[in-house]
Protein backbone atom coordinates (compact mmCIF):
# COMPACT_ATOMS: atom_id res chain seq x y z
CA UNK A 1 0.00 0.00 0.00
CA UNK A 2 1.09 3.75 -1.08
CA UNK A 3 2.36 4.73 2.66
CA UNK A 4 0.65 8.14 2.41
CA UNK A 5 -2.82 7.64 4.42
CA UNK A 6 -5.10 10.70 2.03
CA UNK A 7 -5.05 10.97 -1.32
CA UNK A 8 -2.32 14.01 -2.27
CA UNK A 9 -1.94 15.89 -5.73
CA UNK A 10 0.89 13.87 -6.39
CA UNK A 11 -1.38 10.64 -6.72
CA UNK A 12 -2.42 11.99 -10.22
CA UNK A 13 0.78 13.33 -11.21
CA UNK A 14 1.45 10.43 -13.21
CA UNK A 15 4.53 9.90 -11.84
CA UNK A 16 5.74 6.98 -8.61
CA UNK A 17 2.91 8.18 -6.17
CA UNK A 18 -0.21 7.37 -9.29
CA UNK A 19 1.43 4.43 -10.91
CA UNK A 20 2.27 2.99 -7.00
CA UNK A 21 -1.63 3.64 -6.28
CA UNK A 22 -2.81 2.40 -9.58
CA UNK A 23 -1.17 -1.08 -8.98
CA UNK A 24 -1.85 -1.31 -4.42
CA UNK A 25 -5.29 0.08 -4.90
CA UNK A 26 -6.71 -0.85 -8.48
CA UNK A 27 -5.23 -3.40 -10.31
CA UNK A 28 -5.45 -5.33 -6.88
CA UNK A 29 -8.74 -4.84 -6.51
CA UNK A 30 -9.82 -5.06 -10.86
CA UNK A 31 -7.17 -7.74 -11.82
CA UNK A 32 -7.65 -8.85 -15.01
CA UNK A 33 -5.42 -9.53 -18.22
CA UNK A 34 -6.83 -7.20 -19.77
CA UNK A 35 -6.40 -4.06 -17.64
CA UNK A 36 -2.80 -5.00 -16.36
CA UNK A 37 -2.06 -4.73 -19.99
CA UNK A 38 -1.59 -1.13 -19.20
CA UNK A 39 -2.35 -0.58 -22.87
CA UNK A 40 -4.02 3.39 -23.77
CA UNK A 41 -7.03 1.52 -24.77
CA UNK A 42 -8.63 -2.09 -24.24
CA UNK A 43 -8.27 -4.88 -26.62
CA UNK A 44 -11.73 -6.20 -26.75
CA UNK A 45 -13.08 -9.16 -28.30
CA UNK A 46 -17.08 -8.74 -29.09
CA UNK A 47 -19.69 -9.76 -31.74
CA UNK A 48 -23.33 -9.23 -32.84
CA UNK A 49 -25.25 -5.93 -31.86
CA UNK A 50 -23.51 -4.31 -28.32
CA UNK A 51 -25.21 -2.41 -25.89
CA UNK A 52 -23.53 1.12 -24.54
CA UNK A 53 -23.53 2.96 -21.63
CA UNK A 54 -22.26 5.48 -19.59
CA UNK A 55 -22.95 7.27 -15.99
CA UNK A 56 -21.23 9.49 -13.32
CA UNK A 57 -21.63 9.16 -9.33
CA UNK A 58 -21.91 12.42 -7.24
CA UNK A 59 -23.63 10.89 -4.18
CA UNK A 60 -23.78 12.24 -1.12
CA UNK A 61 -22.88 10.94 1.64
CA UNK A 62 -20.31 8.59 0.04
CA UNK A 63 -21.70 5.64 2.39
CA UNK A 64 -24.74 4.79 3.36
CA UNK A 65 -27.06 1.89 4.70
CA UNK A 66 -26.72 -0.37 1.93
CA UNK A 67 -24.26 0.60 -0.37
CA UNK A 68 -21.54 3.36 -1.25
CA UNK A 69 -20.65 5.08 -4.24
CA UNK A 70 -18.43 2.34 -5.47
CA UNK A 71 -21.10 -0.31 -5.18
CA UNK A 72 -23.62 2.24 -6.69
CA UNK A 73 -21.13 2.94 -9.69
CA UNK A 74 -20.82 -0.78 -10.79
CA UNK A 75 -24.50 -1.32 -10.12
CA UNK A 76 -25.59 1.60 -11.65
CA UNK A 77 -23.91 1.00 -15.40
CA UNK A 78 -24.67 -2.84 -14.90
CA UNK A 79 -28.19 -2.27 -14.13
CA UNK A 80 -28.23 0.26 -17.47
CA UNK A 81 -27.07 -2.92 -18.92
CA UNK A 82 -29.55 -5.23 -18.16
CA UNK A 83 -32.52 -3.35 -19.01
CA UNK A 84 -31.63 -3.90 -22.86
CA UNK A 85 -31.20 -7.78 -22.20
CA UNK A 86 -27.32 -6.97 -22.72
CA UNK A 87 -24.66 -9.31 -20.63
CA UNK A 88 -22.26 -6.92 -18.90
CA UNK A 89 -19.35 -7.51 -20.29
CA UNK A 90 -16.58 -4.50 -20.08
CA UNK A 91 -16.56 -1.24 -17.62
CA UNK A 92 -14.07 1.38 -17.97
CA UNK A 93 -13.96 3.76 -14.57
CA UNK A 94 -12.80 6.70 -13.79
CA UNK A 95 -11.96 8.47 -10.50
CA UNK A 96 -11.81 12.49 -9.68
CA UNK A 97 -10.20 12.36 -6.35
CA UNK A 98 -9.83 15.28 -4.02
CA UNK A 99 -6.76 15.96 -2.05
CA UNK A 100 -6.48 14.73 1.54
CA UNK A 101 -9.50 12.17 0.54
CA UNK A 102 -8.60 9.20 3.06
CA UNK A 103 -6.69 6.13 1.60
CA UNK A 104 -8.46 3.84 3.34
CA UNK A 105 -12.30 5.01 2.51
CA UNK A 106 -10.84 4.74 -1.49
CA UNK A 107 -9.21 1.20 -0.80
CA UNK A 108 -12.97 0.39 0.80
CA UNK A 109 -14.91 1.65 -1.89
CA UNK A 110 -12.60 0.19 -4.11
CA UNK A 111 -12.97 -3.28 -2.71
CA UNK A 112 -16.95 -2.77 -3.07
CA UNK A 113 -16.11 -2.44 -6.47
CA UNK A 114 -14.80 -5.56 -7.12
CA UNK A 115 -17.57 -7.00 -4.90
CA UNK A 116 -20.21 -5.94 -6.87
CA UNK A 117 -18.12 -6.92 -10.30
CA UNK A 118 -18.47 -10.52 -9.15
CA UNK A 119 -22.07 -10.51 -9.03
CA UNK A 120 -22.37 -10.30 -13.03
CA UNK A 121 -19.15 -11.62 -13.69
CA UNK A 122 -18.31 -7.62 -15.54
CA UNK A 123 -14.68 -6.98 -15.51
CA UNK A 124 -12.96 -3.00 -15.79
CA UNK A 125 -10.98 -3.25 -18.52
CA UNK A 126 -9.59 0.30 -18.38
CA UNK A 127 -9.65 3.57 -16.24
CA UNK A 128 -8.66 7.09 -15.44
CA UNK A 129 -7.63 8.49 -12.07
CA UNK A 130 -7.07 12.68 -11.61
CA UNK A 131 -6.68 14.40 -8.20
CA UNK A 132 -7.83 17.83 -7.92
CA UNK A 133 -7.13 20.34 -5.77
CA UNK A 134 -8.81 20.18 -2.04
CA UNK A 135 -11.97 22.35 -2.31
CA UNK A 136 -12.24 21.31 -6.12
CA UNK A 137 -14.15 18.40 -5.76
CA UNK A 138 -16.74 16.71 -2.76
CA UNK A 139 -14.26 14.10 -1.93
CA UNK A 140 -14.42 10.90 -4.84
CA UNK A 141 -16.33 11.24 -8.37
CA UNK A 142 -16.68 8.36 -9.97
CA UNK A 143 -17.43 7.80 -13.95
CA UNK A 144 -18.12 4.44 -15.19
CA UNK A 145 -19.09 3.08 -18.92
CA UNK A 146 -19.73 -0.12 -19.78
CA UNK A 147 -20.44 -2.70 -22.73
CA UNK A 148 -22.84 -5.91 -22.68
CA UNK A 149 -24.03 -8.33 -25.68
CA UNK A 150 -27.31 -8.03 -26.29
CA UNK A 151 -29.44 -11.12 -25.85
CA UNK A 152 -32.42 -10.53 -26.87
CA UNK A 153 -33.14 -7.46 -29.21
CA UNK A 154 -36.16 -5.30 -29.35
CA UNK A 155 -36.79 -3.94 -25.80
CA UNK A 156 -37.51 -0.75 -26.05
CA UNK A 157 -39.77 2.04 -24.09
CA UNK A 158 -41.14 2.25 -27.65
CA UNK A 159 -42.68 -1.36 -27.62
CA UNK A 160 -45.54 -1.40 -24.92
CA UNK A 161 -48.65 -3.25 -26.23
CA UNK A 162 -52.34 -2.86 -25.28
CA UNK A 163 -53.44 -5.17 -22.28
CA UNK A 164 -49.64 -5.48 -21.22
CA UNK A 165 -48.94 -6.31 -17.51
CA UNK A 166 -46.64 -3.72 -15.56
CA UNK A 167 -44.66 -5.27 -13.15
CA UNK A 168 -42.48 -4.03 -10.24
CA UNK A 169 -39.54 -6.23 -9.43
CA UNK A 170 -39.16 -4.94 -5.10
CA UNK A 171 -40.52 -2.19 -2.84
CA UNK A 172 -39.98 1.52 -4.49
CA UNK A 173 -38.22 4.36 -2.87
CA UNK A 174 -35.86 2.33 -0.49
CA UNK A 175 -32.72 4.53 -2.32
CA UNK A 176 -34.08 8.08 -2.07
CA UNK A 177 -35.32 7.33 1.00
CA UNK A 178 -32.21 5.71 2.68
CA UNK A 179 -30.29 8.98 0.92
CA UNK A 180 -32.42 11.49 3.26
CA UNK A 181 -31.74 9.69 6.13
CA UNK A 182 -28.22 9.69 5.77
CA UNK A 183 -27.77 13.34 5.20
CA UNK A 184 -26.68 15.24 8.29
CA UNK A 185 -29.07 16.56 10.39
CA UNK A 186 -31.68 13.81 9.90
CA UNK A 187 -31.78 11.11 12.63
CA UNK A 188 -34.18 9.00 12.55
CA UNK A 189 -34.25 5.13 14.64
CA UNK A 190 -35.06 3.44 11.36
CA UNK A 191 -33.54 -0.18 9.74
CA UNK A 192 -34.08 0.87 6.00
CA UNK A 193 -31.28 0.65 3.98
CA UNK A 194 -30.96 1.15 0.37
CA UNK A 195 -32.24 -1.29 -2.93
CA UNK A 196 -28.87 -0.71 -4.35
CA UNK A 197 -28.16 -3.69 -5.86
CA UNK A 198 -26.55 -5.74 -9.40
CA UNK A 199 -29.69 -6.99 -11.22
CA UNK A 200 -28.29 -8.75 -14.48
CA UNK A 201 -28.96 -12.60 -12.27
CA UNK A 202 -32.25 -11.56 -12.27
CA UNK A 203 -32.63 -10.59 -15.71
CA UNK A 204 -30.20 -13.54 -16.39
CA UNK A 205 -32.75 -15.76 -14.94
CA UNK A 206 -35.99 -14.52 -17.07
CA UNK A 207 -34.17 -14.74 -20.06
CA UNK A 208 -33.28 -18.05 -19.18
CA UNK A 209 -37.00 -18.91 -18.71
CA UNK A 210 -38.25 -17.33 -21.85
CA UNK A 211 -40.04 -14.89 -20.62
CA UNK A 212 -40.74 -12.54 -23.69
CA UNK A 213 -40.20 -8.93 -22.08
CA UNK A 214 -41.72 -5.91 -24.32
CA UNK A 215 -39.83 -3.43 -21.81
CA UNK A 216 -37.69 -3.32 -19.10
CA UNK A 217 -36.43 0.05 -16.75
CA UNK A 218 -34.59 0.60 -13.52
CA UNK A 219 -36.38 2.87 -11.80
CA UNK A 220 -33.28 5.15 -10.85
CA UNK A 221 -34.19 9.16 -10.58
CA UNK A 222 -37.84 9.96 -11.13
CA UNK A 223 -38.31 6.81 -9.63
CA UNK A 224 -41.32 4.50 -10.57
CA UNK A 225 -43.14 7.85 -11.74
CA UNK A 226 -40.80 8.62 -14.77
CA UNK A 227 -40.21 5.28 -15.99
CA UNK A 228 -44.06 5.07 -16.46
CA UNK A 229 -44.42 8.07 -17.79
CA UNK A 230 -41.63 7.93 -20.23
CA UNK A 231 -42.78 4.79 -21.46
CA UNK A 232 -46.60 6.18 -21.59
CA UNK A 233 -44.77 9.10 -24.14
CA UNK A 234 -42.65 6.74 -26.02
CA UNK A 235 -45.39 4.09 -26.87
CA UNK A 236 -48.30 6.51 -27.02
CA UNK A 237 -50.30 4.65 -24.82
CA UNK A 238 -52.14 4.85 -21.88
CA UNK A 239 -50.60 3.16 -18.25
CA UNK A 240 -53.27 2.44 -15.29
CA UNK A 241 -51.82 1.63 -12.28
CA UNK A 242 -53.09 -0.19 -8.83
CA UNK A 243 -51.69 2.41 -6.33
CA UNK A 244 -52.42 -0.46 -3.33
CA UNK A 245 -50.81 -3.12 -5.96
CA UNK A 246 -47.38 -1.18 -5.77
CA UNK A 247 -45.38 -2.54 -2.99
CA UNK A 248 -43.78 0.36 -0.36
CA UNK A 249 -42.20 -0.56 3.12
CA UNK A 250 -43.48 1.06 6.35
CA UNK A 251 -40.57 3.40 6.78
CA UNK A 252 -40.53 4.69 3.30
CA UNK A 253 -44.15 5.37 3.60
CA UNK A 254 -43.59 6.91 7.37
CA UNK A 255 -40.53 9.03 5.79
CA UNK A 256 -42.94 10.29 2.91
CA UNK A 257 -45.59 11.25 5.09
CA UNK A 258 -43.27 13.41 7.48
CA UNK A 259 -42.00 15.17 4.35
CA UNK A 260 -44.94 15.34 2.32
CA UNK A 261 -43.09 13.27 -0.77
CA UNK A 262 -44.45 10.82 -2.80
CA UNK A 263 -42.85 6.87 -2.52
CA UNK A 264 -43.38 6.82 -6.58
CA UNK A 265 -40.67 9.88 -7.27
CA UNK A 266 -38.40 8.62 -4.93
CA UNK A 267 -35.21 6.72 -6.77
CA UNK A 268 -34.25 3.39 -6.52
CA UNK A 269 -30.67 1.56 -7.41
CA UNK A 270 -32.18 -2.21 -7.42
CA UNK A 271 -35.47 -1.96 -8.53
CA UNK A 272 -36.72 -2.32 -11.87
CA UNK A 273 -40.17 -1.90 -13.60
CA UNK A 274 -41.03 -4.09 -16.57
CA UNK A 275 -43.99 -4.69 -20.01
CA UNK A 276 -45.22 -7.92 -20.98
CA UNK A 277 -47.86 -9.86 -22.25
CA UNK A 278 -50.53 -10.22 -18.86
CA UNK A 279 -50.84 -14.34 -20.16
CA UNK A 280 -47.35 -14.83 -18.79
CA UNK A 281 -46.56 -11.89 -16.15
CA UNK A 282 -47.93 -14.41 -12.94
CA UNK A 283 -44.80 -16.51 -14.52
CA UNK A 284 -42.38 -13.94 -14.97
CA UNK A 285 -43.10 -13.02 -10.90
CA UNK A 286 -42.85 -16.94 -10.13
CA UNK A 287 -39.33 -16.83 -11.74
CA UNK A 288 -38.15 -13.76 -9.79
CA UNK A 289 -39.77 -14.53 -6.61
CA UNK A 290 -37.77 -18.15 -6.80
CA UNK A 291 -33.89 -17.49 -8.76
CA UNK A 292 -34.42 -13.84 -7.64
CA UNK A 293 -34.67 -12.99 -4.31
CA UNK A 294 -37.84 -10.85 -5.60
CA UNK A 295 -40.32 -11.57 -3.09
CA UNK A 296 -42.65 -8.49 -3.01
CA UNK A 297 -42.32 -8.49 -6.93
CA UNK A 298 -45.64 -7.45 -7.98
CA UNK A 299 -48.31 -6.91 -11.15
CA UNK A 300 -49.15 -2.98 -10.13
CA UNK A 301 -50.85 -2.20 -13.60
CA UNK A 302 -51.80 -2.56 -17.46
CA UNK A 303 -50.77 -0.72 -20.41
CA UNK A 304 -54.71 0.85 -22.32
CA UNK A 305 -55.58 2.65 -25.07
CA UNK A 306 -57.22 4.92 -23.71
CA UNK A 307 -55.39 8.19 -22.41
CA UNK A 308 -52.56 7.36 -25.03
CA UNK A 309 -48.83 9.11 -23.27
CA UNK A 310 -50.71 9.89 -19.14
CA UNK A 311 -50.34 7.07 -16.27
CA UNK A 312 -53.47 7.08 -14.30
CA UNK A 313 -53.17 5.80 -10.43
CA UNK A 314 -56.29 4.09 -9.19
CA UNK A 315 -56.30 5.01 -5.39
CA UNK A 316 -57.40 2.78 -2.47
CA UNK A 317 -60.72 5.32 -2.41
CA UNK A 318 -62.39 4.44 -5.74
CA UNK A 319 -60.67 7.85 -7.02
CA UNK A 320 -58.30 8.00 -9.63
CA UNK A 321 -55.61 10.85 -10.46
CA UNK A 322 -52.59 10.97 -12.94
CA UNK A 323 -49.08 10.18 -12.07
CA UNK A 324 -47.30 12.86 -13.49
CA UNK A 325 -43.49 13.16 -13.83
CA UNK A 326 -42.07 14.31 -10.81
CA UNK A 327 -40.59 18.52 -11.05
CA UNK A 328 -37.81 20.08 -9.89
CA UNK A 329 -35.10 18.60 -8.29
CA UNK A 330 -36.33 16.58 -5.21
CA UNK A 331 -33.53 15.02 -3.69
CA UNK A 332 -30.12 16.32 -5.25
CA UNK A 333 -26.68 14.10 -5.42
CA UNK A 334 -28.91 10.90 -4.95
CA UNK A 335 -26.49 9.12 -7.47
Amino acid sequence: MPTKKTIQLSHGGGGKEMDQLIHDVFFKAFDNPILTAQEDAAKLNMCGHIAFTTDSFTVSPLFFAGGDIGKLAIAGTVNDLAMMAAQPEYLSCSFIIEEGFPLADLTTIVNSMATELRKSGARIVCGDTKVVPKGCADGLFINTSGVGRILIPDISARNLQVSDAIIVSRDIGRHGAAILMARDGLSLESELYSDCDTLWPIIEQLLAANIKMHAMRDATRGGLSAVLNEWAKASQVGINVEEASIPICDEVKGLCELFGFEPFDLANEGTFVMALPMDIAQAAIEVMQRYGHCEHAAIIGQVTASHPGKVVLQTPWGSSRYLDLPQGELLPRIC
